[in-house]
Formats: structure tokens, C-alpha cells, sequence
């Protein structure tokens, strides 16, 4: 299988990515969220369940100036960062391009994305993970974690399932970069809105803001985000 970004799913959506490549956005003040999703063969279901809550991103942002970029990997090592998006239009078209394959998770190489935006840009302010799975040794994604945690870039991973070695690396990823660990069930909607609520208001407006939520998900986020 080659090595290149999945098709997009009609020549509008093709030319409008094409488009934004070639003129990224200049956000030098945008409160940037990194929001990354395993896209492999089993994640389909909740790849489409993302997309339909895409708007919550932006809805829980408020007036708050956010921009969010689309990372995910599948099939044969197929790894893809989108441009920055200030619209729900935006994100929505990145993630109707996808389409999910069979292959290897590669959360270290979202990691390492990730550090590599909050190296260049004084406005990542955190970055959000959803998946099922890890396959990979955790030693070295905790370290990471760890020099996200030393940029005060929070990784919240949101993890779908049980499986209890995903767990343990989720769970240590979000402690050493100062973020939170959230299971959600499968094909919940309402679980999953809460979570990308919370994360985002913390990413545009700070731990006070989610502390004003004042639900049962948010009280749960911030027992673990470390202030």
C-alpha cells in the first residue's frame, strides 16, 4: 500500500485541501488545539462519530480565537497533519477526506508532531488524542510526554475500550504532559462531546473555565490536570 494522506472523497474536497497547502493559514495569535485520532481499520466507527462533533470544537471555544489542525495515521504508515482550521467548514471537509485503513498505531509520531508545532508556535495550547489501542513501547512515548509536559502542552487522551496496556500508556502519557485520561464508552456521542468540550475550554480559556462547567466530566478532568 503506498505511503501517501487518504483520498479525498470528491474533487471539491480534493481541490479545497490542495488549496490549503498551498496557502496555509498565518495565525500568529490563535489559540491552536491539536486534535489526532488513530484512523486505522477498527476506528471507523468512531472516526464518523468525530466528524458529526466536529462543531463542538469550535462551539465550546466561544469568541475565543481557535484554530485546530487534524492529525491522524493508517494503512501502511501513513501518517497526515492538516493545515490550521478556524472553521467547523474547514475541519469538516479535512475529515470526510479520511477514510480509515488497516495498520500500526503510531502515537509516537504524533508526539513528536506535536512537539515539533509547540516549538514553532507560542499558541499550541494542547492537544487532544482519541483512540482504542497502543502498539507500541511505552518508555519512549512517555518521554515525550514528558518534554510536552516541559512546554506545557497537556495531551488529553480520550480512549474508547478497556484494553488495559492502552490504558496504562494513555494514562501516562496525560499524567507527564499534565493532561488527563478519559475512557468514554463506544459509539457514545454525548460522552465524547463532554470531553472535547472540556478540553477545549481548557486549551482557550484555562482551568478556571472548565471549573465553571461544573459537570460530572469536567470535575473528573480536573482531578487530573495538573495545574
Amino acid at each position: 500500500m503506498a505511503n501517501k494522506p487518504p483520498v479525498a472523497r470528491s474533487d471539491e474536497i480534493g481541490q479545497f485541501l490542495q488549496a490549503a497547502k498551498k496557502h496555509p493559514l498565518q495565525m500568529t495569535t490563535a489559540n491552536r488545539l491539536i486534535f489526532a485520532m488513530d484512523a486505522t481499520a477498527s476506528r471507523e466507527l468512531t472516526w464518523d462519530l468525530a466528524t458529526s462533533l466536529h462543531g463542538e470544537l469550535f462551539n465550546a471555544a466561544k469568541s475565543a480565537n481557535l484554530a485546530v489542525q487534524l492529525v491522524h495515521f493508517g494503512g501502511f504508515n501513513s501518517f497526515h497533519a492538516s493545515s490550521w482550521n478556524s472553521s467547523p467548514a474547514q475541519l469538516l471537509l479535512e475529515m470526510q477526506s479520511v477514510r480509515c485503513l488497516g495498520g500500526m498505531t503510531q502515537i509516537g509520531r504524533v508526539l513528536t508532531h506535536v512537539l515539533n508545532e509547540a516549538a514553532g508556535s507560542q499558541t499550541v495550547k494542547a492537544a487532544v488524542y482519541i483512540g482504542d489501542m497502543c502498539e507500541e513501547p511505552m518508555l519512549e512515548l512517555v518521554s515525550m510526554a514528558g518534554q510536552l509536559g516541559l512546554r506545557q502542552v497537556p495531551v488529553f487522551a480520550f480512549q474508547e475500550g478497556q484494553d488495559r496496556y492502552a490504558t496504562e500508556v494513555f494514562r501516562s502519557i496525560a499524567d507527564r504532559s499534565g493532561g488527563a485520561h478519559m475512557p468514554f464508552e463506544a459509539g457514545s456521542a454525548t460522552q465524547l462531546a463532554e470531553l472535547l468540550k472540556a478540553a477545549v475550554v481548557y486549551a482557550t480559556e484555562g482551568i478556571d473555565a472548565v471549573k465553571r462547567l461544573g459537570t460530572a466530566t469536567s470535575r473528573k478532568l480536573l482531578t487530573q490536570i495538573k495545574h
